[in-house]
């Protein structure tokens, strides 16, 4: 049985040179908080984490270097396996 794909070598490297970027969330647009890392990265909503442009359920490519982008924990959560629909360009209701 294979193991988990984000647990290997590539994907941790993909991870660091992304999160080297220094990026906005590219889903919000706000800036990421990079100092949060460890245990408390892990449980903050403004941590940095690797999304996929065209999500892994729709044929993205994990280890593909032009599908990774930088977001939110929270944002990335949000947005599911959805490839179009950002925060900003959504209409909003009038009550």
């Amino acid at each position: 049985m294979a193991g988990n794909p984000r647990n290997g070598r590539p994907y941790r490297r993909l991870c660091e040179q992304q999160r080297a970027l220094a990026l906005p969330c590219w889903w919000c647009g706000r800036d990421i908080d990079y100092t949060l890392t460890g245990a408390e990265g892990q449980r903050s909503p403004w941590a940095f984490t690797l999304d996929h442009a065209t999500p892994l359920s729709r044929g993205g490519d994990l280890l593909d270097p032009a599908n990774a982008r930088s977001a939110h924990r929270r944002c990335n959560s949000q947005r599911g396996n959805r490839t179009t629909a950002r925060p900003q360009e959504r209409a909003s209701r009038r009550w």
